[in-house]
């Protein structure tokens, strides 16, 4: 028998889906650039949510915290976005991460390649020797 979804996963998925809509469509910060939610985790009392971005088109550690702190500083707008699109007694209070997995991802594929290429360097030199 399947395990269903929890009640905190559910509401973490749909706070995802109606924020990525209200930061794609409302929020007009040069700052942000494109802002991708990759996941929300709410806690058990659904007291807080932890909303993981990502940016597209913002390179650095300074603009990537400037952005965070762009959508900290919105967060009271973006609550009460939340709370008209969703019924819920109680909105969670927002707090945003930035998710470096996209980064590590990259950075680990672009290893991987260079590994790759590598070997095959190391294997036709030693095959060419041989012939």
């Amino acid at each position: 028998m399947p395990k269903e979804f929890s009640r905190t996963q559910r509401v973490g998925d749909q706070i995802q889906r109606e924020l990525a809509t209200v930061l794609q469509l409302e929020m007009k910060d040069p700052r942000l650039g494109m802002v991708t939610v990759s996941g929300v985790d709410v806690s058990r009392d659904m007291a807080f949510a932890t909303v993981h971005v990502t940016f597209l088109g913002i390179d650095g550690e300074k603009a990537i915290n400037e952005a965070v702190e762009v959508l900290t500083e919105a967060a009271g707008y973006l609550r009460t976005e939340l709370s008209r699109r969703m019924r819920m007694r109680f909105t969670p209070q927002l707090r945003f991460r930035y998710d470096e997995s996209l980064v590590r991802g990259r950075r680990l594929s672009s290893l991987i390649d260079e590994a790759v290429a590598d070997d095959k360097t190391s294997v036709d030199e030693n095959s060419g020797g041989q012939e």
